[in-house]
């Protein structure tokens, strides 16, 4: 049925009356059925817009978009509500309502002309909401919701309309970690029980590297590099697309990190483990290479116990990392360079 999209010659963008501005052009790409599709790209790029087109808020200024196989021209408008759930960005105009009020008008599609829901609508939006897990906040106002309970609020309202596409413009943009890798976890969970096309924006690069099955990396003018993480950083793609100064590609992780250019070296000796680890970790943050026990100009031997730090002809202990890296700090300042 609808669980996958496919688009030809996409164009996208905003007509008003004096012009007609193209945002981007020529995407042809296919998004499946199943999997967590995060579409990532700069600010610009047309992010929005695309999401907004495929979920027909706006005219394709050129191209073609199939729905399961059909032409979303040939939606009518509420095959086309049967068929795409949209979570936006925008916080619901709905804080009067409650929790459960705003879930069942996801049933809204498959009302009648007086909008009353029967028993078999309430069933599917308090099944929506056990899904996300927010069957407890039922009764709550949406004004009382933190963010986090907010965005599964709407979430739900989502699935309750029951479309084989579910389209998501930054569904983690203001919530806390926590909340974003809840998120995440719950729409990936979603994809892979339901089969519905999950696609959306995200500003969380780490947490769609971790958790998206495909990304589309999205481009201004519409250059796209699509496929697996993993893919895309064994090919050079994914480092490709985000080169940038300060920024190193971890090809152990598949991860991005701050990098801090080193103007230093350290020999680091010690067992190998977590401390030895996040000791490296702090000096590089403080542009300190680690280096071989025995290199650079200064030396912190790592034990169970703490670091014992020599620079400049003079030892101090310290029992944290904090405390190591103050050291070599302190005798670079006292013109013993580490």
């Amino acid at each position: 049925m609808g669980n996958r999209i496919e688009t030809s010659g996409l164009a996208i963008g905003y007509k008003s009356r004096k012009e007609a501005k193209t945002v981007a052009e020529g995407i042809g790409a296919t998004i499946k059925g199943g999997e967590l599709t995060c579409l990532i790209g700069a600010n610009g790029a047309g992010k929005s817009t695309l999401l907004r087109t495929l979920a027909g808020f706006l005219p394709a200024m050129g191209g073609t978009i199939r729905i399961g196989g059909k032409d979303i021209g040939d939606y009518s408008p509420k095959e086309l509500a049967r068929t795409v759930s949209i979570v936006l960005t925008e916080k619901p105009d709905v804080a009067s309502m409650t929790v459960g009020e705003m879930v069942c008008l996801g049933r809204s599609p498959y009302t009648g002309f007086w909008g009353n829901y029967s028993g078999d609508d309430r069933r599917v939006a308090a099944e929506a909401m056990a899904t996300v897990g927010i069957r407890r906040l039922e009764g709550r106002k949406v004004s009382t919701l933190s963010d986090g309970e907010r965005q599964k609020a709407m979430i739900a309202k989502a699935l309750a309309q029951q479309a084989p596409v579910m389209l998501l413009d930054e569904p983690t943009a203001f919530l806390d970690y926590q909340s974003k890798v809840e998120t995440m976890r719950l729409l990936r969970r979603i994809a892979r029980q339901t089969g519905k096309v999950v696609f959306m924006s995200t500003h969380d690069l780490d947490l769609a590297l971790q958790t998206a099955d495909t990304l589309w990396l999205m481009g201004r003018g519409g250059r796209l590099a699509i496929g697996s993480p993993e893919d895309l950083a064994i090919d050079g793609r994914l480092e490709a697309f985000f080169a940038h100064d300060g920024m190193d590609f971890d090809t152990a992780t598949g991860l991005f990190s701050v990098s801090t250019p080193a103007g230093i070296a350290v020999g680091v000796d010690g067992p190998e483990g977590l401390r030895r680890s996040m000791l490296c970790k702090a000096l590089r943050r403080n542009g300190i290479a680690p280096a071989d026990p025995g290199d650079g100009v200064a030396r912190v031997e790592v034990s169970d116990e703490g670091f014992a730090v020599t620079a400049g002809g003079r030892t101090a202990v310290a029992t944290t990392v904090a405390g190591a890296v103050s050291a070599l700090l302190d005798a670079m300042s006292a013109g013993d360079r580490p």
